[in-house]
């Protein structure tokens, strides 16, 4: 009964037209809060899954880093062990270190991070589907070969292409300590590279590595068999991501950290995060601005309907009945809004997936136009806010009416 009486109110023409137009209004404001709300949402869920990507051709779904210091020890037992773990499809072991390189002919220098990869990196990362000069080749019959970053490749003024460049690489040597006082020369390991390719993913990759065979490099920090700074592990598809999480930490004791690809970049995500909800919080304001066109609506629909609430009463209708009239009256203005947001919203994030046709401005990004992914947690939440909004701006309407003591003689 009612939802009987809201829907035929909420349909009904109106004795004074203010009423109507307030009640379209209001309803207006909702749809247009709402498909603003999953817009923005949708675009804010579009950029993250563009970086997830990024990282993705660099980085892998999980990490083991070593809990304290910058290397640790697995054994090939180990190793095996963790290739066997539900939910792993392929590891790599890695090692990095900070160096300067120096191009042999024409002297450019700079500072990069060497990063040694086994044979299955590129099971774990896809930097091989990156590659814009040369070919990803670590060794050949003439020794060990480089892959860069098309940023380094730059700042060493070297095109792969052309020539077959020696690259001298500089870093110190973990027991620099027992070196540096008396033989300052032997403080600092040294090998040289040649590149064989470059690739290009982000600026922050681009401008930052150099990926070398990791026996090259362990051979050059004296490393034991063994010793690494991290393995990488890519997921099997459909894979859960924390069950595969503890699994590792389980098996493998306090002396690693297990890393998500969220955690091994917390700052960015986090961030990213917060805008995100910021912008939320922002935007709901909107749907608080329409609430307060609900409560006028709904005040001079009380005002309207003063005879109807009489007579309800003098028929035994209880003050909590006509409260929940004028509650459904107003979660009803306020469904209708929200249905319409989200069809606008639907409809502007499908238009803006398949034609782009508002473009991020520049043109130096990786992308034309701003991607969208719409979630559907991102629905519900729009919708659980709607309703909490409309109920209590429907509140004060519905007590209101509630109260109503007007005799039938007085009507």
């Amino acid at each position: 009964m009612i939802w009987q009486f809201a829907t035929r109110y909420f349909r009904a023409r109106k004795s004074t037209t203010a009423i109507n137009i307030i009640a379209w209004v209001s309803m207006s404001a909702i749809a247009v809060g709402t498909a603003a709300l999953i817009t923005v949402l949708s675009v804010f869920n579009g950029f993250t899954g563009l970086v997830k990507s990024l990282y993705s051709s660099f980085y892998p779904d999980l990490r083991v880093v070593p809990a304290t210091g910058k290397t640790f020890m697995l054994t090939p037992e180990q190793l095996k062990q963790i290739a066997t773990v539900p939910g792993v499809a392929h590891i790599s072991a890695t090692v990095e270190e900070k160096a300067v390189v120096i191009n042999g002919e024409n002297k450019k220098q700079t500072i990069a991070v060497i990063k040694g990869v086994d044979n299955n990196f590129t099971q774990v990362a896809k930097v091989q589907d990156k590659m814009v000069t040369g070919a990803y080749s670590l060794r050949d019959s003439s020794g060990p070969l480089a892959v860069m970053g098309l940023g380094v490749e730059m700042g060493l003024g070297v095109n792969v292409e052309q020539s077959r460049v020696p690259l001298s690489i500089y870093m110190p040597r973990r027991d620099e300590a027992a070196f540096s006082a008396v033989m300052p020369d032997q403080s600092v390991a040294s090998g040289t590279v040649f590149p064989s390719g470059s690739f290009a993913i982000q600026q922050e990759f681009d401008s930052k590595y150099i990926l070398v065979d990791i026996k090259f490099l362990q051979n050059l920090l004296d490393m034991q068999p063994g010793e690494m700074t991290a393995v990488e592990i890519a997921l099997q598809k459909g894979a859960r991501e924390g069950s595969v999480q503890n699994a590792l930490e389980e098996l493998l004791g306090e002396g690693v950290k297990v890393q998500t690809r969220v955690q091994q970049h917390a700052t960015i995500y986090n961030v990213m995060q917060v805008e995100k909800w910021v912008t939320y919080v922002f935007l709901s304001f909107i749907l608080v601005i329409a609430a307060f066109n609900m409560i006028g609506s709904l005040s001079m629909l009380v005002i309207e309907k003063q005879k109807d609430i009489t007579i309800l009463k003098a028929m035994g209708a209880r003050s909590a009945t006509i409260r929940r009239i004028f509650l459904a009256e107003g979660l009803l203005i306020a469904g209708a809004g929200s249905i319409i947001g989200f069809t606008l919203a639907i409809i502007i994030c499908l238009v803006q997936q398949h034609f782009g046709l508002i473009k991020l401005g520049g043109g130096t990004f990786l992308i034309d136009a701003f991607p969208v992914e719409m979630h559907l947690n991102d629905f519900v939440l729009v919708a659980i806010t709607i309703l909490v909004i409309g109920t209590l701006a429907s509140w004060y309407p519905a007590h209101r009416a509630a109260r109503q003591t007007i005799s039938l003689k007085a009507t």
